[in-house]
């Protein structure tokens, strides 16, 4: 951005009231962090950088002292707009800086090295994302409950009443995504008691994960406002189904031609889509410590009986057309990625699905064989099964120290800093093993 088109954006922010910037960036564990700065000090935060102390912030690597001991956020001018929570507040994303130089530990930098390699090719990767979540309360013994307490029935999917009595947030999330210049698409009470999805338009990757990020910001506040805690947890009470954040990928050329779609081809994908999905599938253990990090990840990921009856969870690492019950869903000419759940960080998650993804074509890997079964009911009548994934995140993390390929695409000093940290999870007594 120019020196000019800057001063022009101040100007019509300062019109409509905007005094105080928030800055956010993402850490390792994909939570919005920031900072407010003074509309005033915006120059300085786009080319220099707002200022946060390195070792403070999960995942950077930066040492306690010396000039790279501070991350400098940088604040994208384009991604600027009002935030309609706080009066007088605009919102900014950040890119993480380190001396000067893109911090190789900032999520949102690792997603764009990949993008890059799509850009040499001339290709772009659009996603849709699907955020699933639960709006819970503190029980007066400290434990956290659904946060309606007639949301009791045993199937409770689409439950209109629960989407009447909660409709208070529903319709304050509609109002302040769509200020936010989300496309929304549909507002739905999920398979557990207390569990929704919002569900809006897909965009190019990096404003997808951009906006996914604005997503969770705006629903901790909106439930905060509403008495409710929004939780990302993935299996916050075992008896129910766990939250997903399912991927829907496509690529296009430079000349917006589908990639990945044939109807002629097996699950309606061409070549290049059959081999992306084959590289999802080889790379899967070690995706499924970026994309299914936490501890309960693994009691989502897991052949378990739900109250309700059904569980979409994947398992297995299988594909097919439209099976719910495959790690990689074909649908429509794209690919559904079903392993990540909403506890990941999605720029991460889907630097490392990119990475997967094209290995899978530049290596011609062989085309999946299509999976033309309802996989639970196969495990229960005893039959052969494909591979499976991790049974807890100490192994998805041994997964991604073995996967060398992968580390390599995704970056090795990210991937460091990720295994460390989540090492130290897998310790019961952590204080992480089950962070929201």
């Amino acid at each position: 951005m120019t020196e000019h088109s800057l001063d022009h954006t101040l100007r019509a922010l300062g019109d409509q009231g905007i005094h105080t910037v928030m800055t956010t960036f993402t850490d390792l564990h994909g939570v919005p962090k920031g900072k407010l700065i003074p509309l005033a000090c915006l120059p300085d935060a786009v080319t220099l950088g707002a200022g946060f102390s390195g070792p403070s912030i999960w995942g950077t690597g930066l040492p306690r002292m010396g000039p790279r001991s501070e991350y400098m956020g940088r604040v994208l001018p384009e991604t600027l707009r009002p935030w309609p929570l706080l009066s007088g507040v605009a919102h900014a994303v950040c890119d993480g800086f380190a001396g000067g130089q893109p911090l190789d530990t900032c999520s949102r930098q690792v997603l764009k090295r990949q993008l890059r390699r799509l850009a040499e090719r001339g290709w772009t990767l659009w996603v849709g994302i699907e955020p699933e979540f639960f709006l819970l309360k503190r029980a007066s013994d400290g434990q956290w409950v659904v946060g309606d307490e007639l949301d009791r029935l045993d199937k409770p999917s689409y439950d209109l009443d629960a989407i009447t009595r909660n409709f208070g947030f529903l319709d304050s999330m509609r109002q302040h995504l769509s200020a936010l210049g989300f496309q929304l698409q549909q507002m739905d009470h999920e398979d557990a008691n207390g569990q929704y999805e919002i569900n809006y338009r897909f965009d190019e990757a990096l404003a997808a994960a951009d906006r996914y990020q604005l997503f969770k910001l705006t629903a901790q506040t909106v439930a905060h406002q509403h008495g409710l805690h929004f939780s990302t947890q993935p299996k916050p009470f075992a008896h129910a189904p766990g939250s997903g954040l399912h991927f829907h990928l496509s690529l296009t050329d430079r000349d917006g031609h589908a990639l990945m779609a044939d109807p002629t081809g097996s699950m309606g994908l061409s070549e290049t889509g059959q081999r992306f999905a084959s590289g999802l599938l080889h790379h899967a253990d070690a995706l499924s410590a970026i994309c299914a990090p936490l501890v309960s990840s693994y009691q989502r990921l897991a052949v378990s009986q739900s109250a309700s009856g059904t569980t979409w969870s994947p398992v297995w690492k299988a594909a097919g057309d439209n099976n719910r019950t495959c790690l990689v869903r074909s649908v429509d000419g794209r690919i559904e990625w079903r392993l990540p759940d909403a506890s990941c960080n999605v720029y991460a998650a889907l630097a490392a699905t990119l990475a997967a993804g094209l290995a899978g074509i530049d290596g011609a890997l062989s085309a999946p064989s299509p999976c033309e079964d309802d996989l639970y009911l196969r495990h229960a009548s005893g039959g052969p099964m494909p591979p499976r994934l991790p049974h807890d995140l100490s192994a998805a993390l041994d997964g991604l120290q073995a996967d060398v390929a992968l580390r390599e695409a995704v970056g090795e000093t990210f991937c460091d800093q990720f295994l460390q940290i989540k090492r130290a999870e897998c310790n019961p007594g952590s204080p992480l093993a089950q962070r929201d």
